[in-house]
């Protein structure tokens, strides 16, 4: 399952939009896959929560809220490989929040592959691999790529609080 970092949503119902991942799945499903996602909470409080109409491409939506709705469909979709392509990048700050809640429970039990400059994402990967011009020039843990002081641990002082933090250590 691919979550992209322009999420694509057609016009009709947010209901519709999420089952898309599974379309046989029942609305309660479709529900819980909300509420593991951290969508749910916006949804209520939209004029007709789950029938409410999104229009084509989203557009009656903000950018955060097309994502969580992405992140609802990939859980009931449930594959058992997962891509992320930059699915952070265009959200605002409380929007990341929920959204790294959301990607625990996506990422739960499956391989999934991140592609992300924003290195929030990355923090509790296994395997994190650093391009640069079209390379791999490193790759390890978020606490062994600091430890080397190269790229990523510029780009982490770059991104997190300057040693304070997450910086130093894997998020909690």
């Amino acid at each position: 399952m691919l979550v992209p970092q322009d999420v694509f949503l057609f016009a009709g119902s947010i209901m519709d939009n999420i089952r898309y991942g599974d379309p046989p799945a029942d609305d309660e499903a479709v529900r819980q896959a909300a509420v593991q996602a951290c969508a749910d909470p916006f949804i209520q409080t939209l004029p007709a929560a789950y029938q409410t109409q999104v229009g084509e491409g989203g557009v009656r939506l903000s950018g955060g809220q097309r994502q969580l709705i992405a992140f609802a469909r990939a859980l009931l979709a449930d594959r058992p490989i997962l891509i992320l392509d930059e699915a952070t990048s265009s959200v605002d700050a409380a929007t990341e929040t929920l959204i790294q809640q959301a990607l625990e429970r996506l990422m739960a039990r499956r391989t999934s592959l991140v592609i992300a400059h924003r290195l929030a994402t990355v923090l509790k990967a296994d395997r994190i691999l650093v391009m640069e011009d079209g390379r791999i020039v490193e790759e390890g843990t978020h606490d062994s790529l600091v430890a080397l002081n190269g790229v990523y641990a510029r780009l982490a002082r770059l991104q997190f609080d300057h040693g304070a933090g997450a910086f130093g250590r894997a998020a909690e």
